[in-house]
């Protein structure tokens, strides 16, 4: 038996299609960064980009369980002595830019180095219903079918 490692002209990226919509944040964040890495396929090689081109849509409509959604802070320092902001993530919801929250989540459940960066631009993440690539005629995968848990009801 010989270990296989893909080269480049072994990989081949697909189009992935998913919709946010009453989907919970951190299950869905794992679904895609393991399809970032390429992960779920048999020919995974740590050391390659060997992944699925990913769009997501309807990123404003996520959701989280419990009382994450007001009582989880995201922190950052401006530099300055007492610089130390935060934010909850139903105020980025509501804010100009609500997949950040999403993006956020799948970056930071990513390994840090310089191939998960070159992983996550194969990332679209879209606020609502339309996306630009439409051309790359993507594959929808039905992730709250996948598990029951998936689906936030309420």
């Amino acid at each position: 038996m010989k270990t296989f490692s893909a080269t480049p002209s072994d990989i081949d990226k697909k189009w992935i299609l998913i919709d946010a919509k009453g989907l919970v944040v951190g299950r869905l964040a794992s679904i895609i960064a393991s399809r970032l890495r390429g992960k779920h396929l048999p020919t995974f090689t740590p050391h390659m980009d060997t992944g699925d081109n990913i769009v997501v849509i309807n990123a404003e409509k996520i959701k989280h369980t419990g009382k994450k959604l007001d009582q989880s802070l995201f922190y950052w320092h401006t530099g300055y002595p007492g610089g130390i902001k935060n934010r909850s993530p139903r105020q980025i919801l509501e804010g100009k830019f609500p997949e950040r929250v999403l993006l956020n989540a799948v970056r930071r459940m990513m390994p840090k180095g310089p191939l998960s960066r070159a992983q996550l631009k194969n990332l679209k993440v879209f606020a609502g219903e339309e996306h630009t690539h439409a051309a790359q005629q993507p594959t929808i995968l039905d992730v709250g079918a996948m598990n029951s848990k998936n689906v936030r009801v309420k």
